[in-house]
């Protein structure tokens, strides 16, 4: 690659037929196979350290009563996505040759990695290890997983919650994930989605829409009258570094999203993506920042937060392509989503108990639906369609697993619970011991 961009075409191949074992030795150079195998675990621990920032973001947003019980889903589904993306997920995801279904659902068996030790001549050069790429992935699979537990918050059993969390991140999420990035039929159509806007993002709040009809709001978030009872968060602080260590990890994921490392023009390429993933946050907290100040009077920190995951997340179908104008105009259209979804879901009154649907599901649409105003290589039709499928396949067979889980064995835990709450009626134990009141 590097002698095609300093020759050319036509140099390159002169190049390469007068020194036949220099071709040799740069089509064996492991260089691009370890830098971009850095690259993944790099993009993967960062992406790692998002599951404390949505286990930070959703203590700070409940109430104290239920910090305990959100803590627990939260090491629990990422620790079940680990195990159950290893077991049939990444395959399912990534089927290569081995579709059960062509293009639509992949081969279920299990992930096993390189021998130890292995040799140069025995490695896939072009790309990178499979541990790590099976790392790196497994991190977006949890992430969906993690944006469904902030909206059931503070009413819906651990037990049920936990096997829908097998089932997405065993099934729901690497079957829609391979309709793209497993080469499956949305790829071959054209549509394009670069770290996972609709493939993640939306998916995981299409599968919380879905959880949130079935289960219902919260006791008393709707009076009678219509009006919207305010349920503060516990902590503020930790709802505040949830979101900055979500916007660290955000730099993994939309970079590490770049797929190779192995060039100037690759690590190029994921400078700007950082750059414009950043912009676009910045962009959707200060949007979010001047509405709130405008249509209410005072700004809300709350959706000053999830404005500027709004912003990440809208950045994220198209981190690379944007001018840094461009990321901000995008960033700031999600941070405004975020400020007048909110109020719309509360007329619904679907209970989004820390704002995921606007963010995650609402934003993710928008930041899929805008690639094309900056990537010429697509076009509106294919991304409508891809964000349809994806959306309709996520929450039609996510209401029917809560339906069957609610009627199975009940989703909701009883009014005496709720009101209790469910640290000490589920988990038996407070996050705040000391402030229990006498």
């Amino acid at each position: 690659m590097t002698n095609f961009l300093k020759f050319g075409t036509a140099g390159a191949t002169a190049l390469m037929l007068a020194t036949p074992a220099l071709a040799q030795d740069a089509a064996a150079d492991p260089t691009p196979y370890i830098l971009t195998t850095l690259l993944f675990l790099i993009g993967g621990f960062l992406v790692f350290w998002m599951a404390a920032g949505f286990a930070m973001l959703e203590a700070g947003l409940v109430r104290s009563k239920n910090v305990t019980t959100q803590l627990t889903k939260n090491i629990a589904l990422f620790s079940i996505a680990s195990i159950m993306y290893w077991l049939v997920g990444f395959n399912l995801m990534y089927p290569g040759d081995a579709w059960v279904m062509d293009g639509m659902v992949g081969a279920f068996f299990w992930t096993t990695l390189e021998p130890v030790g292995l040799a140069a001549a025995d490695a896939t050069l072009d790309y990178a290890s499979v541990g790590s790429d099976f790392f790196f992935q497994l991190m977006f699979c949890a992430t969906t997983a993690s944006i469904v537990s902030g909206t059931l918050a503070e009413r819906i059993k651990l037990g049920p919650f936990l096997i829908f969390v097998v089932v997405l991140t065993g099934f729901i999420y690497p079957i829609e994930a391979s309709w793209q990035w497993g080469g499956g039929f949305l790829s071959g159509m054209g549509f394009s989605d670069f770290a996972g806007s609709t493939l993640v993002h939306a998916a995981g709040g299409f599968a919380a829409l879905a959880g949130a009809m079935i289960l219902g709001p919260r006791i008393g978030k709707y009076a009678a009258d219509g009006r919207v009872i305010p349920m503060l968060g516990s902590n503020m602080p930790l709802a505040t570094l949830g979101t900055f260590i979500l916007w660290l990890g955000w730099f993994g994921f939309n970079g590490g999203s770049q797929l190779a490392m192995g060039t100037v023009g690759d690590v190029t390429d994921i400078s700007r993506i950082f750059a414009n993933t950043n912009m676009a946050a910045a962009a959707g907290a200060v949007t979010a920042l001047i509405l709130t100040q405008a249509v209410y009077g005072k700004i809300d920190l709350t959706m000053v937060l999830n404005g500027a995951l709004a912003g990440l997340v809208s950045i994220t179908a198209e981190p690379l392509a944007p001018s840094l104008l461009m990321a901000l105009i995008v960033g700031g259209i999600g941070g405004a989503i975020v400020v007048f979804t909110v109020p719309l879901l509360d007329k619904l009154k679907i209970d989004d108990v820390v704002g995921a649907i606007p963010v995650h599901l609402v934003a993710g649409i928008w930041g899929t639906m805008a690639v094309p105003l900056t990537n010429d290589g697509t076009s509106f039709v294919t991304q409508f369609i891809g964000v349809v499928s994806i959306g309709a396949f996520v929450f039609i067979v996510s209401y029917i697993v809560w339906m069957i889980l609610k009627v199975t064995m009940g989703i909701r835990v009883d009014e005496e619970a709720e009101i209790m709450g469910l640290d000490t009626t589920e988990m038996g134990m407070e996050a705040y011991p000391e402030f229990t009141k006498g």
